[in-house]
């Protein structure tokens, strides 16, 4: 049986085609739906016309595979649930692509990235899980056996840049202020760490994939094997890409090897909020995994449990 899954995330849709456990196709394009639009609590008609052509695009892929409409489970995310158009956007999205988008919340958004990272990166001890988005921000406390505590925070990384990223470089004084910010928004996760003190942080999404992105071309040369789905990532080799990345403008962070235009802006307040996280809560090993919510979801529908 195929599946076709798709998250709708406030930067980055992404499809995932799987036939009997096989990946036969996956496909990420920038849609950027939270531009313009995310702060003020809409998807502006700009990012509204953005995500109908890429997933009119993704529809077409999806038939080319002969996959049945009740095997295609669209997830919309963040920048959708929290949006004043939500249902006008859902509606038009079935009107125009035949595509149903299911839009979760905060919570079971973090229950299915768990399980996503799961699949790449075995989870022995209790771990903190982190996937920055660029609506929200999930964070997972959990062990080898279950969840322990999760909670998903709407400071993602198109809300960050909007209301910090003032200049290019960041100034050190907008730095100070997204670090008073975190402490603020993040007290829930600061009494969860206090409970379960987790040491190990696992990196999911974007902002991580770059990371781990750039530090394969400055060490190999080559990006990592598009197989290996789980990493390990010093923190020392953290800190170096932080400096790297805050301060350098546009144009030189676009010139790092392993960057990537949808995340060379994005990717400045990703790592002030890594940091943070890195040094608040006394993380001492960092682990990055490739899978996240799509493959959550996947995992979920193979197994027959509902989403």
């Amino acid at each position: 049986m195929k599946i076709a899954v798709i998250d709708l995330g406030t930067n980055t849709f992404h499809l995932l085609i799987v036939e009997n456990n096989q990946t036969l196709y996956r496909e990420s394009i920038p849609a950027k739906i939270g531009q313009g639009g995310i702060s003020q609590g809409i998807i502006s008609e700009e990012g509204i016309q953005r995500a109908l052509r890429v997933l009119k695009h993704f529809k077409s892929i999806i038939d080319s595979h002969d996959i049945e409409t009740k095997q295609v489970f669209a997830i919309g995310t963040s920048a959708i649930r929290n949006a004043a158009n939500k249902d006008e956007f859902v509606n038009r999205v079935a009107e125009e692509t035949g595509i149903i988008v299911q839009v979760i919340s905060g919570d079971k958004e973090a229950e299915l990235i768990y399980d996503g990272v799961k699949e790449a990166v075995p989870i022995k001890e209790t771990s903190m899980v982190m996937d920055i988005g660029g609506g929200s921000v999930e964070f997972i406390i959990g062990n080898a056996d279950r969840i322990l505590w999760k909670q998903s925070f709407e400071i993602g990384g198109q809300r960050l840049m909007d209301k910090f990223m003032k200049t290019d470089p960041v100034s050190m004084r907008s730095i100070q202020q997204m670090d008073d910010y975190f402490r603020e928004q993040l007290l829930p996760l600061a009494n969860a760490c206090h409970q379960y003190d987790p040491k190990i942080l696992i990196g999911s999404s974007g902002s991580f994939d770059t990371l781990i992105d750039m530090q394969y071309m400055r060490e190999k040369g080559v990006l990592p094997e598009e197989q290996q789905v789980g990493f390990e990532y010093s923190i020392p080799e953290f800190y170096r890409a932080y400096d790297e990345l805050v301060f350098k403008n546009h144009t030189d962070r676009m010139a790092i090897p392993g960057m990537i235009e949808l995340r060379v802006d994005m990717i400045v307040v990703a790592v002030c909020l890594i940091k943070y996280v890195i040094q608040a809560f006394g993380i001492n090993h960092v682990q990055v995994s490739r899978y996240s919510l799509k493959e959550g979801i996947l995992s979920r529908i193979i197994s027959g449990n509902a989403l």
